[in-house]
């Protein structure tokens, strides 16, 4: 286990399979559908040094989790070797207490020791209003490519369905790190 960022009872460190049962619990509470596969895959990536999955924890319980794609397969840096962001997700009884700032501290930190830029892809309807909040005041601009919709860009006045596969790629310069 490695642990990449503490501040005061909440560390956040890399996953660990014990860590799968209690967010997949956590997303039950939810009402979210779950898929334990998701989370062994997570671990094998990160065992292969493909993905890095952050946890962020207190107490042994886990508060929620954000994954680092080291050579992304899609999106508009697809085999590009530039890292993206994927899959934050603070569990909602631990929103709004900073965790999800904590989360992204620690990843920036963990990428601009290796790399110059950083990206991520957000969901554009509103369950993914906080996120695109917590994106933009900590920096992060749209890439210039739109709107991509099923891994493609969603070319204009085509019609897509406003769903999770709807997204906007942004992008962050370690330059612009604080």
């Amino acid at each position: 286990m490695k642990i990449f960022k503490q501040k005061e009872d909440i560390v956040i460190r890399s996953m660990l399979f014990s860590d799968i049962e209690d967010i997949m619990q956590a997303l039950e509470k939810q009402g979210w559908q779950t898929d334990p596969h998701k989370f062994h895959h997570y671990l094998e990536l990160q065992e292969t040094n493909k993905r890095i999955i952050f946890i962020a924890c207190k107490h042994d319980r886990v508060l929620g989790y954000v994954t680092l794609d080291l050579n992304p397969s899609y999106g508009p840096w697809k085999d590009k070797d530039i890292p993206m962001i994927t899959d934050l997700n603070v569990f909602q009884i631990y929103q709004k207490m900073g965790v999800g700032s904590l989360l992204m501290d620690a990843i920036e930190s963990y990428v601009f020791k290796a790399y110059d830029i950083v990206t991520l892809g957000v969901g554009l309807h509103h369950g993914y209003g906080q996120a695109q909040r917590l994106y933009i005041k900590r920096g992060y601009l749209p890439d210039g490519s739109g709107v991509w919709y099923h891994d493609e860009i969603a070319k204009p006045y085509e019609t897509v369905q406003n769903d999770d596969d709807l997204n906007l790629y942004l992008y962050k310069k370690k330059e612009d790190f604080k």
